[in-house]
C-alpha cells in the first residue's frame, strides 16, 4: 500500500488538461450522464421512457467526442466509436420532435 500511494502522485505529475480534453471530459459526462436521465425517468413513471433530454444529451455528447476525436487526439478509433452515434441520436431527436410527444413520458400529445 504504501508503494502506491508514490506511483499514484508521480502519475498525476504527468496529468495535463487541455482545452481539447475538457471538450472529451465534457462529451463523456454527457453521453454517460444519459442514461442516469433515463434511468430516472424510467423509474419514476415505472416503465421504460426516453425522455427528450435523453436524446439532446446523446447529440451533444457525441458531438462534442467527435470533435476531441478529431482535431483534439487525432485517433481514428474514437472517431470511428462516435461518428455514426452522432447521426443516429440526431435521427432519434428529429423523430421525437416530428411526432410532437410530451418530454417527459414520451406519449403522443392528442
Amino acid at each position: 500500500m504504501q508503494a502506491v500511494f508514490p506511483h499514484i502522485l508521480q502519475s498525476l505529475e504527468h496529468f495535463h488538461v487541455t482545452p481539447w480534453k475538457l471538450v472529451g471530459y465534457l462529451g463523456t459526462l454527457m453521453f454517460t450522464g444519459r442514461w442516469f436521465v433515463q434511468l430516472y425517468y424510467t423509474r419514476k413513471y415505472k416503465r421504460v421512457v426516453m425522455p427528450l433530454s435523453f436524446w439532446w444529451m446523446s447529440v451533444t455528447g457525441s458531438a462534442l467526442l467527435l470533435a476531441y476525436f478529431v482535431f483534439g487526439k487525432n485517433d481514428s478509433v474514437g472517431i470511428l466509436s462516435n461518428f455514426f452515434p452522432v447521426f443516429v441520436s440526431v435521427y432519434n431527436l428529429v423523430v421525437h420532435l416530428r411526432h410532437h410527444k410530451n418530454d417527459v413520458t414520451g406519449d403522443r400529445v392528442a
